[in-house]
């Protein structure tokens, strides 16, 4: 009789919630298909991105990649070019790479297999579950921070939930509340469960379809749970940024430090997440006084000739994940723009190119600064 009435409240629950989701659900332009290239781009777009911050750029990518084929045959700047701005670039990176796997090895169809799609760059075990699910109809549970926090709450599951233990746990719940006849539709409504009722602060218990059940509701725990993880410091970056400037409004943009080995680009306090190895202006982490510093890397990589002018940019603040960056910026007017490593561009068409935002920041107030005293 009890396994009768939790196989009966199993059912229940996967009837309220499917219910809800399709009467409630978001109007997001990914739900309006079951094409497994669009699915794709819309997960990896999705990771650590809010859904309204996804919408333009998913409709501006898929107009200048159609297809995985378009994608496939793309060079990777013009796939960075057309994700600047939404952040993460080795996404981009990974998508251009992908794209080019599929159309080879899998004939230009996102594979069905889940270890041939956890095969492809930048797909892991959330991404290649949800695609498969949603596309292919595979009877396979995603778990996401969303769907954590709910299997969490409604199990009154306490600790840490990032824990590889505990993460395994969630996993083998989120399998066994799986509808198996719907698993697109009940892996998003899940995530939409946590993304728009159990949220993670001040959960909506009141508008919960399946708040029945809900054990950390009846416990008094669901503002409390799960248990927040504990934030890092923030590591502080000062950089120096150099726009050199001359009389044709054109500035130098570099690809990457060109002394990388001792500036290590990829540890917290390098140059490489803060311009995410895209474009950029010629940069350098700085302990002391910044022009100095400045000058010194200029000199060095980028010698200038004839005379130069400085001008102070005010400061800029960025945030990069757990960076709290201040980059300090200088318009160097000069004679004749040094030759070597790097693109010319001009300076108010550098915004168009796959820059990062920190680099559309400096470029920005470079503009604005021009020709004042």
């Amino acid at each position: 009789m009890a396994r009768r009435r939790r196989a009966d409240s199993q059912a229940e629950f996967q009837q309220r919630l499917l219910g809800w989701f399709r009467a409630h659900r978001r109007d997001l332009p990914w739900r309006h298909t079951r094409d497994a290239y669009r699915v794709w781009i819309s997960e990896i777009m999705l990771q650590q991105t809010r859904a309204a911050a996804v919408l333009g750029y998913y409709r501006r990518f898929l107009r200048a990649f159609p297809t995985l084929r378009a994608l496939a045959r793309a060079r990777e700047e013009r796939v960075l070019k057309a994700w600047s701005g939404l952040g993460y670039y080795s996404r981009a990176r990974n998508l251009a790479r992908a794209a080019k796997l599929i159309q080879s090895q899998h004939g230009g169809r996102f594979p069905r297999l889940l270890d041939e799609a956890l095969a492809l760059p930048g797909v892991g075990a959330y991404t290649a579950r949800a695609v498969l699910s949603i596309a292919y109809d595979e009877p396979l549970a995603v778990l996401d921070g969303n769907v954590a926090r709910v299997i969490a709450r409604r199990e009154a599951i306490e600790g840490e939930l990032r824990r590889p233990a505990r993460w395994k746990q969630l996993q083998a719940l989120a399998d066994r509340r799986l509808d198996a006849k719907s698993p697109g539709d009940w892996n998003q409504a899940m995530m939409e469960l946590g993304a728009t009722v159990c949220t993670p602060r001040q959960p909506r218990c009141g508008a919960c379809p399946v708040r029945e059940g809900c054990r950390a509701l009846r416990l008094g725990l669901a503002d409390r749970l799960p248990e927040r993880r504990a934030k890092s410091a923030p590591v502080r970056v000062r950089v120096a940024a150099a726009v050199l400037l001359d009389g044709a409004g054109r500035t130098l943009l570099v690809r990457s430090p060109a002394n990388a080995a001792a500036q290590d680009d990829d540890r917290p306090a390098g140059l490489g997440p803060i311009f995410s190895r895209l474009w950029h202006f010629p940069a350098i982490v700085t302990s002391g006084d910044s022009r100095t510093d400045l000058e010194r890397h200029l000199s060095a990589e980028f010698p200038l000739n004839g005379a130069a002018r400085w001008q102070a940019i005010p400061a800029i603040r960025h945030a990069v994940t757990f960076r709290d960056v201040t980059i300090e910026p200088w318009l160097i007017h000069v004679e004749e723009l040094p030759r070597g490593p790097g693109r010319i561009v001009a300076l108010d068409a550098a915004g168009r190119m796959a820059i990062s935002s920190a680099s559309r920041k400096i470029a920005t107030t470079a503009l604005a600064r021009i020709d004042q005293p």
